[in-house]
């Protein structure tokens, strides 16, 4: 869109160098009439240079005169070429890679980072910006045509998962160098202490009573005639049972090579094995999953879900007091003060940075070069002709008075020559 105080600037200068070549016109024709020759020579000379720095300054935009005169017309003729060369002058001189990390290096973001997240009134319109992105976010992502495609597209995902694969990789990588003795050994020490318990005895001397009265009811008739309380027996054999389980537990838990050890080593890897190429196994555990995606049960707890944490971060972020602002404040100004206290961490965001850039700037240089050009390309002739002469038709209009000048005198100087020397 056009500057409209260029165009008035424009017009003024123009104005005044068509002015300065009447009144060298209207001298010219006088001085002929009154015979003054020393004056007539300085405004034919004078009418001559403005009418040809006219004819130059024209022919830069349109054809002199509305004449398809040859070479005139320069710019809109040669736009193509024009944009082109514009397009690379900018692409090579301003956004070579070299030179975008040589400035990227001495402007040192990480520090200018460091400092302005260090600003509390920043990392609080930081906290703000994000936390109202998160709301948009939301509000686009509760659009039930949106919802519905993300829980297609999850179901997808996960319908594709090799779900038995997986868990076998995993387990792969916990059996790794017996990693998984160290569970076995976690689990041995908890359930130790579990039977231990006084409330865990006694739970099965209570199981113990209850069993043999049900299943043995004339042996705990007998205990009782011979006056042996039931309640107490169960106690005795419980703590013999813990005691025996226990001792079991402390064996397994001080030798690395005790058989259970062993048979928990064979049915691990038994297992992993059977995960990896057993297929009967693979598609059961294939079924489990289809059926478990395919329950409606889940797509309306997922859609719960959803409802409920969109409800909480809507709720947050609307309190004065939001602590998700409050919290993305505080750790805006922590990264601050971490860049700005440690070296070796501003240097290694640096160098993230400049590789980034090195990454990128063959594409962007490419990608910002062809979008100049094709903007350049797409303009009406009308269009580029104005946005140039308003940028620099102002100086060539001192070109036609300069012109006009500078050819007044030497028509003078050149009749000087002719009738004195």
């Amino acid at each position: 869109m056009a500057d409209p105080d260029k165009a008035a600037s424009l017009k003024r200068m123009k104005t005044l160098a068509t002015g300065l070549l009447v009144v060298v016109t209207l001298l010219f024709v006088v001085a002929r009439r009154e015979g003054w020759p020393w004056l007539a020579a300085f405004a034919e000379a004078a009418m001559i240079g403005a009418l040809a720095d006219w004819f130059a300054v024209v022919a830069l935009f349109r054809h002199p005169l509305g004449l398809p005169i040859p070479h005139t017309a320069i710019l809109p003729r040669n736009k193509a070429r024009l944009a082109d060369n514009v397009a690379r002058f900018v692409r090579d001189r301003f956004l070579d890679t070299a030179s975008l990390v040589a400035r990227l290096r001495a402007a040192d973001p990480a520090s200018r980072l460091a400092d302005w997240l260090q600003q509390p009134g920043n990392a609080r319109a930081l906290s703000d910006r994000v936390g109202v992105i998160l709301v948009q976010s939301l509000d686009f992502m509760d659009d039930r045509r949106v919802r519905r495609l993300i829980v297609h597209a999850l179901r997808k995902r996960a319908a594709g998962l090799d779900l038995a694969g997986v868990v076998g990789r995993i387990l792969d990588a916990l059996t790794e160098n017996r990693r998984h003795q160290g569970l076995l050994d976690e689990g041995i020490r908890r359930l130790a202490a579990w039977l231990d318990e006084p409330g865990v005895q006694a739970s099965f001397a209570g199981m113990i009573v209850d069993v043999a009265s049900k299943e043995y009811p004339k042996v705990v008739a007998m205990l009782g005639l011979v006056g042996m309380n039931p309640a107490e027996l169960g106690d005795r054999v419980s703590v013999g049972i813990v005691h025996g389980v226990n001792g079991l537990l402390n064996e397994i838990a001080a030798d690395p090579h005790h058989p259970r050890r062993l048979a928990f080593d064979e049915l691990v890897e038994g297992y992993v094995e059977r995960l990896k190429n057993d297929e009967a196994l693979r598609e059961r555990i294939e079924e489990m999953k289809r059926g478990f995606l395919a329950h409606p049960g889940i797509a309306r707890y997922v859609d719960g879900l959803w409802d409920d944490l969109r409800g909480w971060l809507a709720s947050d972020m609307a309190r004065p007091d939001s602590r998700i602002r409050a919290r993305l404040a505080s750790a805006a100004t922590a990264i601050g003060a971490s860049l700005a206290a440690n070296p070796a961490l501003r240097d290694s965001v640096n160098e993230h940075i400049e590789r980034t850039v090195e990454g990128l700037a063959p594409q962007l240089r490419d990608g910002l070069s062809e979008h100049i050009a094709g903007t350049m390309r797409a303009w009406k002739d009308e269009d580029l002709v104005r946005e140039i002469e308003h940028s620099v038709g102002r100086d060539l209009q001192f070109i036609r008075l300069n012109g006009t000048l500078v050819g007044g005198l030497i028509g003078l100087a050149l009749y000087a020559l002719t009738h004195i020397l």
